[in-house]
């Protein structure tokens, strides 16, 4: 299917989905998380644009790019982004704005590239500490589910419908050319799949993060997003309101000491969004993140 927004770039022999708009500088480029998209930050990249260059893209193997075996080191992932962003012409330093797994694609991009990077802002991002911040029962919880279990050669329909319906709702103002193929795109087993695996090896990337050692001295602006939404209780099922409220305790400390271990962090609260909706039902709180860092 063709995308509905951006062009292709040739990058290490694969063809990589780039879209841009906006001019100026820094340009802030955003890092899509594990079953995330680059159109998904449509809203907040087009409101970032109304000031700076605002850069989507798609890793390989996700999305409209090009097909590649997953899950991948974050230091290959890192580096074809380096490679995409100088062959699209985009000129450092960026503000990278990562969601979730990209929030850690996003940290290791600045601690192997520090002179590239002149901020970060970080949603809802993945942490290799999160689960020291866990009730014991949530972490056992994890450790029982086997993604290679997560989706049958056949979902139901009506659990396809279910998310169907979910997508469209959090798209409902988009532009129709934008929103339809972006929502079948999202309810296909192929595009659930390629989230599943390409988190396979989170633990992996988490080693990766610890190695590469400090953070650069740039400002950072975490958002945390703890509505437990119709998203977070499909994922969740069978989870109670009480453990649910356990982990946004512990993830708002764990962003908090985060945010106030490096010298210019700070973590903002997003009410009304959760951990998949910020982007779709918050994008004005990004891209005002994205503007405080560009001032700092």
């Amino acid at each position: 299917m063709k995308p509905p927004l951006g062009e292709y770039y040739d990058v290490n022999g694969r063809k990589l989905l780039l879209h841009r708009e906006g001019s100026g500088a820094p340009a802030v480029v955003f890092i899509p998380g594990a079953g995330a998209v680059a159109m998904d930050y449509w809203d907040a990249q087009r409101q970032a644009a109304a000031f700076t260059t605002s850069v989507l893209y798609d890793r390989a193997g996700t999305g409209w790019s090009e097909s590649i075996d997953l899950p991948r080191a974050s230091s290959e992932v890192t580096d074809e982004l380096r490679a995409l962003l100088h062959s699209a012409k985009i000129p450092g330093p960026y503000v990278l704005a990562g969601h979730s797994l990209g929030g850690l694609y996003a940290r290791h991009y600045a601690t192997r590239f520090p002179d590239e990077v002149a901020g970060l802002v970080l949603m809802e991002p993945a942490h290799e500490d999160y689960r020291a911040y866990m009730p014991r029962e949530l972490v056992e919880r994890w450790d029982a589910w086997d993604p290679a279990n997560g989706l049958s050669d056949e979902l139901p329909r009506e659990i396809l419908e279910f998310y169907r319906v979910l997508f469209e709702q959090e798209m409902a103002h988009w532009p129709a050319g934008l929103r339809e193929p972006l929502v079948d795109s999202h309810v296909s087993r192929e595009w659930l799949l390629t989230g599943i695996r390409e988190a396979a090896n989170i633990q992996a990337v988490h080693d990766e993060i610890r190695a590469a050692g400090p953070l650069p001295d740039v400002p950072m602006i975490i958002l945390t997003a703890p509505a437990i939404d119709p998203f977070k209780q499909a994922v969740s099922a069978g989870t109670s309101e009480g453990l649910l409220q356990a982990e946004n305790d512990g993830k708002t400390r764990l962003y908090n000491e985060f945010a106030a271990s490096v010298p210019r962090g700070e973590n903002r609260i997003v009410e009304d969004a959760g951990h998949v909706t910020l982007p779709f039902r918050r994008p004005e709180a990004v891209a005002q993140a994205i503007r405080d860092v560009l001032a700092l």
